[in-house]
């Protein structure tokens, strides 16, 4: 075994912002929630946000990259799969994952077009608002898996993002597909409650007949499971992973395995940018998982690290402060 975690989704430059509320009302933007939005509007959205609340962060991003560049940083030989342009932000996004030790395959992968962009805007209560444009990113396809490098991982984790394109959904199935075949487990995150209200089918295609560990909030396990207490989502969500992982901010973290529910504890800090938390959470969980730390021990280093991620913008750490928990 080459890799810790393999992970594929999509590869987006964030571009992080301090918003009022009055911001999101004028530009009709729905609070929390991920919105995918056009190349023109993304334009007028950055140059908007810029001249009103200056640019307070810009890093790589995207969901699953977030949560493999935790588990490198702790220590996981991870790999990522994804697609960026032959552009400024291409090179910006490969440049900043190499320097964070997770490999790529990138340099074989550029094509003509723009990388992807998402625009986060953080508002005084700490939650976070995101306007996406994909760019090539919704391209990432099939033949950028590098199939090889995912045969030779214990994990393959999958992003619910890549749900909104069918392209990017058709490679996260055919990645699930040789996962199975080559006895690589499958982790997976429901990433958003828009993609379960709104690309549930394909969510559902996704997770096929399960897999081996399901990363939801409280929101999602009930948007997904279709029920309206936390109680009957886990029974629902118990037929389609071995491992449930369910998120619940200040009231820390329940994880189900084995018949077995613990409890973990959030460590209470002031929030000011929940933007990554989940993913933060899902990274350090996910490299106690490979490194043989129990439920309990797994979900006390999440928390821990989830309660840093918030306390700072953007949805990375420096490395000295992830190491620091260990």
């Amino acid at each position: 075994m080459k890799y810790h975690v393999y992970g594929i989704g999509n590869a987006l430059v964030d571009m992080e912002f301090g918003v009022s509320d009055e911001f999101l009302k004028e530009n009709n933007i729905e609070k929390g929630l991920m919105t995918l939005i056009e190349e023109d509007k993304q334009q007028y959205l950055s140059e908007s946000l810029i001249n009103t609340f200056g640019l307070k962060k810009r890093t790589g991003g995207g969901s699953a990259a977030n949560t493999i560049v935790a588990i490198s940083q702790l220590g996981g030989k991870t790999f990522y799969a994804c697609k960026v342009a032959d552009d400024e932000g291409g090179d910006f996004y490969m440049k900043d994952l190499h320097q964070a030790g997770v490999e790529t395959k990138l340099d074989q992968v550029q094509g003509s077009g723009v990388t992807g962009k998402c625009i986060v805007m953080v508002t005084e209560d700490a939650e976070r608002t995101m306007n996406t444009y994909l760019g090539i990113t919704s391209d990432f396809c099939e033949t950028d898996l590098h199939f090889e490098e995912l045969i030779n991982a214990e994990y393959l984790y999958i992003e619910g993002y890549l749900v909104t394109s069918d392209c990017s959904r058709d490679a996260a199935i055919a990645a699930r597909k040789v996962a199975a075949e080559n006895n690589v487990k499958t982790a997976f995150t429901f990433s958003d409650p828009a993609m379960v209200t709104y690309f549930k089918e394909g969510v559902a295609e996704i997770i096929a007949e399960g897999v081996d560990v399901l990363f939801c909030n409280e929101e999602e396990a009930q948007i997904y499971t279709e029920t309206n207490n936390l109680e009957d989502a886990i029974s629902a969500l118990k037929a389609i992973a071995k491992k449930i992982v369910i998120t619940q901010g200040k009231n820390g973290a329940t994880i189900i395995s084995n018949g077995k529910q613990t409890s973990v504890n959030a460590k209470q800090v002031s929030a000011i940018d929940t933007n990554g938390a989940g993913d933060m959470f899902a990274g350090a969980f996910m490299y106690g998982l490979t490194q043989g730390y129990s439920d309990k021990e797994a979900g006390k280093l999440a928390a821990h690290a989830a309660a840093e991620i918030v306390t700072t913008f953007g949805a990375r750490l420096e490395q000295e402060r992830l190491l620091a928990l260990l």
